[in-house]
């Protein structure tokens, strides 16, 4: 054998494990009509509860789900919850196979990886590129905790959102979406899509901390941060507080300052949001704050956010 034809053999092997991959995958993948104009991807990631990009379902009520083998059954809204991009519905009364699921933290920065769809009439799609970069845990800008950072290089064609990011074996390792970045796509770890798709099903939704307090940012005089004792010159002015919340239980007052939460200082409305995740719904946690130009601490017990219309 020409070393020329083991090179075309290797390849050959490759491309062949890799379509066998999306294969195995695609069994899984459904096509869900949740929005106006672009149909998205889910998977069906256990029986009877499929998966997928929050952001892409808009519709209310009964939502058309298109299988594998091309028949439409009708799925309704188990919850979502925005800020980690994730939905679940459920199906009922169907054969179609649940997802073997893998460990994302098996991966490793060079690895191959495949974006496979389901992208409405046109039946199974799959584009391929290698993982680009992975890091730790981090918060979406609107405080959801993602267990760890998962970039893959690869093109998230329209309706692609809310389908697999697929192993070279075929196994699930994330869920892709463009919906937790406006510069590049990322993937759900298989980790946080299990956590929240368990408290979607059991609940509906997904708790989070509420403090009851409407904030804006303000700059500190250099004066007050000296005597203070303060490590910047931003804080948190509090412009409103809510009837019966944390907040006003703990003695917060229109116009204190808020510097810091639990030792952590907070200079963006957003530094709050990042501190108030399903963990830390019951907690009782010290803020520091600013009142009259003297720096004191109170105690706050961080409540669950009340639901809309509760």
């Amino acid at each position: 054998m020409t070393e020329s034809s083991g090179e075309s053999g290797a390849l050959l092997g490759l491309s062949t494990d890799l379509a066998d991959a999306v294969e195995r995958a695609g069994r899984s993948v459904v096509a869900i009509n949740g929005r106006h104009h672009t149909p998205s991807s889910g998977i069906h990631w256990k029986q009877g509860a499929i998966v997928t990009a929050g952001h892409t379902i808009e519709r209310e009520g009964a939502i058309p789900v298109t299988l594998p083998d091309g028949s439409t059954v009708q799925a309704t809204s188990a919850g979502s919850d925005s800020s980690t991009d994730l939905a679940v519905l459920r199906i009922e009364n169907t054969s179609l196979p649940v997802a073997d699921i893998g460990d994302s933290s098996t991966l490793k920065v060079g690895h191959l990886a495949l974006a496979v769809a389901r992208p409405g009439e046109v039946g199974l799609s799959a584009t391929l590129g290698a993982i680009s970069a992975l890091g730790g845990a981090w918060r979406t800008w609107s405080g959801g905790q993602i267990d760890s950072f998962i970039r893959p290089d690869l093109t998230l064609y329209p309706g692609f959102s809310g389908g697999p990011l697929v192993s070279g074996n075929g196994q699930v390792v994330g869920l892709n979406t463009s919906g937790l970045s406006r510069s590049m796509p990322l993937a759900i770890p298989t980790a946080t899509v299990n956590r929240v798709v368990e408290q979607l099903l059991s609940k509906g939704r997904v708790a989070r901390g509420y403090l009851g307090v409407g904030l804006q940012p303000v700059r500190l005089p250099d004066s007050l941060v000296k005597s203070a004792g303060l490590s910047g010159d931003n804080g948190l002015i509090v412009v409103s507080v809510e009837p019966g919340s944390p907040a006003e239980k703990a003695g917060l007052y229109v116009g204190d300052v808020l510097v810091s939460l639990d030792g952590r200082r907070m200079e963006d409305p957003r530094d709050v949001q990042s501190s108030l995740g399903p963990e830390s719904v019951g907690k009782t946690i010290s803020a520091q704050i600013l009142r009259g130009g003297k720096s004191e601490q109170v105690s706050l017990t961080i409540a669950e956010r009340p639901q809309k219309g509760a």
